[in-house]
C-alpha cells in the first residue's frame, strides 16, 4: 500500500491583492517540502508536503515531479487519478491546462496538454507483439448530475460498477485517438462544453483509458496463444472552488450551483475524514454514495488506484481563510492509503477456435432459440438460467446488482457496528449506575405466575404501576424493579 502524493502550488499575488493587503503574504519559506502558514489571527501552522512549490515554479516542473510517474503506470496497466483542488482563482484551471490546450507557449503548457504527449511518448511501439488502443472521454459533474462534455444529450449519467471494472459510466462517449493533437482537438471541444458560472467553474474530469489488447506468446507448434490483456485509466480531475459563498457573491441560479458544489465538496471531505480517523484494524462505513463526485473518485480515494493531489493556493493574508482550508484538506488526503494493481488478465486459448468460433454468448444465443422450436418455454428457460449459472452465457447485469449488494452489505454491518457500539456503552452506563431495586427472573412455562413469586417473597408493590397490565390474581405489579418471565409453551 501507498499514500496520496499531495503537493501545495502557490500562485504570485494578483494586482487585486496587492491593492488590498499590499505584499503582505501568509506563508513563509522553510525548504521544498516544508513552510510556515499564518492565518488571519497571526497563528503560525507548519505544513508539510510531498513537494511545495512558490510562486516562481514552473509548469513543467509540476509535471514532472506529479504527474509523470502516474502517466508512465496507466501505461503499464496501472491506474492513476490526478486532482486540482482549491478556492477558486487559486490556479488550478491554470495548472491544469495551462493559458490553452492547443496554442500557448511550451513553457505555459499545463498537465492536460503534457499529460496527452507524455501518454503516447510513453507507449512502446518497437514491440510487435503489443497493439494498444487509447481513449478518452470526459464528463462534468453539474447540479449533482453527471454530463457527457462530447455530447451534451447525455446530461445524466448513472453510475456502475463490477468487480472487473470498479467504478465506470456505461453511457459516457469514448473517443479513440490515434496522436496527441487528435486528443488535444477533442478535449478543446469537450472544455467549450462545459458549464461555467461568473464566480466558479463547476467540477469535471477527464479520463483516457489505455488499452495494450494483446501480447501473445506461442509454443514451439504454434497450436496453443496466451493472451495477456491489459487495460489502464488515467483521471484528471479540475474541482470547482472551495470557498465560502458569502464571498464570491453569487446569486439566483448561480447560488444554487454554489451550494450544490460546497455539498459535494463536503462529502468529499466527510469520505477523507472517514478513510484517515478510522479506528485501526475496524472496519468503517465510507460515505462514497454521498455524491456523485465520490462515488466517481472511489477508486482513486484509497481503491485500486495511484492518486496524486495539487493544492492550489493564494500565498494573499487576503485569503488566508481559504488557503488555510484548502491545506488542511491536503494534510489529511496525505494519510489515505492506496492499493494500486496492474490491471490485467492472462487467457489461453487455441488459435484456430479463435478464428473460427463466435464468441461464447453468440453460440449459446444460437443454441437457445434453436431449442425454442422443439422444447417448451419453461424448459428452454431452464436450460437458460443453467448456462449462467455455469458461466456460459454472462449476465453483465448480475455483477453489478452483486457488486451493489455487496456494497449495500457492507453499509448494513458498518451500521449494526455502529448500533452495537451505541447498545454496549448504553448497557456500560446501565451498569454504573445505581440500581436499587430487585431482579427476579422467572424460568418456566406459560403457566408459571410470577405474581405469585413476588407476592411469596413478601414484596409489596405500590399503585398505580402495571396495575392494568399486571391484574390479581397474578399480581404482577411493577414499580421500577426489573421482572423477567422465561416463558415456554409446554
Amino acid at each position: 500500500m501507498s499514500n496520496i502524493t499531495v503537493c501545495a502550488r502557490f500562485r504570485p499575488l494578483t494586482s487585486k491583492e496587492k491593492q488590498i493587503c499590499d505584499d503582505s503574504v501568509c506563508i513563509r519559506y522553510t525548504d521544498a517540502e516544508t513552510f510556515i502558514f499564518k492565518d488571519d489571527k497571526d497563528e503560525e501552522f507548519v505544513f508539510s508536503f510531498d513537494r511545495v512549490f512558490y510562486e516562481k515554479s514552473e509548469q513543467a516542473d509540476i509535471y514532472q515531479f506529479l504527474a509523470l510517474p502516474i502517466v508512465r503506470d496507466a501505461v503499464n496497466a496501472i491506474n492513476g487519478t490526478i486532482i486540482t483542488y482549491g478556492q477558486t482563482g487559486a490556479g488550478k484551471t491554470y495548472s491544469m491546462e495551462g493559458p490553452s490546450i492547443l496554442e500557448c507557449d511550451e513553457q505555459k503548457k499545463g498537465l492536460l496538454p503534457r499529460v496527452v504527449e507524455g501518454l503516447f511518448d510513453s507507449l512502446n511501439p518497437s514491440d510487435e507483439d503489443m497493439t494498444y488502443s487509447i481513449k478518452l472521454s470526459m464528463v462534468e459533474i453539474y447540479m449533482e448530475k453527471v454530463r457527457d462534455l462530447f455530447d451534451l444529450s447525455k446530461d445524466n449519467i448513472q453510475i456502475k460498477e463490477s468487480k472487473s471494472r470498479g467504478i465506470y459510466l456505461p453511457a459516457v462517449t469514448e473517443i479513440t485517438v490515434l496522436d496527441p493533437a487528435e486528443a488535444l482537438q477533442s478535449l478543446s471541444r469537450g472544455i467549450a462544453n462545459r458549464a461555467v458560472g461568473e464566480t466558479l467553474v463547476v467540477g469535471r474530469s477527464l479520463a483516457f483509458s489505455n488499452h495494450p489488447k494483446h501480447k501473445t506468446y506461442r509454443n514451439e507448434r504454434g497450436q496453443q496463444q496466451k493472451s495477456l490483456m491489459r487495460s489502464g485509466k488515467l483521471i484528471l480531475v479540475d474541482l470547482a472552488g472551495s470557498e465560502k459563498v458569502e464571498k464570491t457573491g453569487a446569486e439566483g441560479r448561480v447560488l444554487e450551483e454554489a451550494k450544490t458544489i460546497n455539498k459535494s465538496l463536503s462529502a468529499l471531505g466527510n469520505v477523507i475524514n472517514s478513510l484517515t480517523c478510522g479506528l485501526q484494524g475496524k472496519a468503517s462505513h465510507i460515505p462514497y454514495r454521498d455524491s456523485k463526485l465520490t462515488r466517481i473518485l472511489q477508486d482513486a480515494l484509497g481503491g485500486n488506484a495511484r492518486t496524486a493531489l495539487l493544492c492550489c493556493c493564494s500565498p494573499s493574508a487576503f485569503n488566508a481563510s481559504e488557503s488555510l482550508s484548502t491545506l488542511r484538506f491536503g494534510a489529511r488526503a496525505k494519510h489515505i492509503k492506496a492499493s494500486p494493481r496492474v490491471n490485467c488478465s492472462d487467457e489461453k486459448c487455441d488459435t484456430a477456435s479463435i478464428a473460427s468460433s463466435p464468441p461464447g454468448d453468440e453460440s449459446s444465443t444460437r443454441i437457445l432459440n434453436q431449442l425454442r422450436e422443439r422444447l417448451n418455454v419453461e424448459d428452454v428457460k431452464l436450460l437458460e438460467e443453467l448456462f449462467t449459472q455455469e458461466g456460459i452465457l454472462f449476465d453483465p447485469p448480475s455483477v453489478e446488482e452483486e457488486s451493489e449488494i455487496e456494497d449495500l452489505t457492507l453499509q448494513t454491518i458498518s451500521s449494526l457496528q455502529e448500533a452495537l457500539e451505541k447498545l454496549i456503552s448504553t448497557v456500560d452506563e446501565a451498569n454504573s449506575a445505581e440500581f436499587n431495586y430487585p431482579a427476579i427472573f422467572n424460568f418456566g412455562d406459560s403457566n408459571s405466575d410470577t405474581g405469585d413469586l413476588v407476592a411469596g417473597l413478601g414484596i409489596q408493590l405500590a399503585l398505580p404501576y402495571g396495575q392494568d397490565y399486571f391484574k390479581t390474581p397474578s399480581g404482577r405489579f411493577c414499580d421500577g424493579r426489573l421482572i423477567v418471565d422465561f416463558l415456554s409453551n409446554s
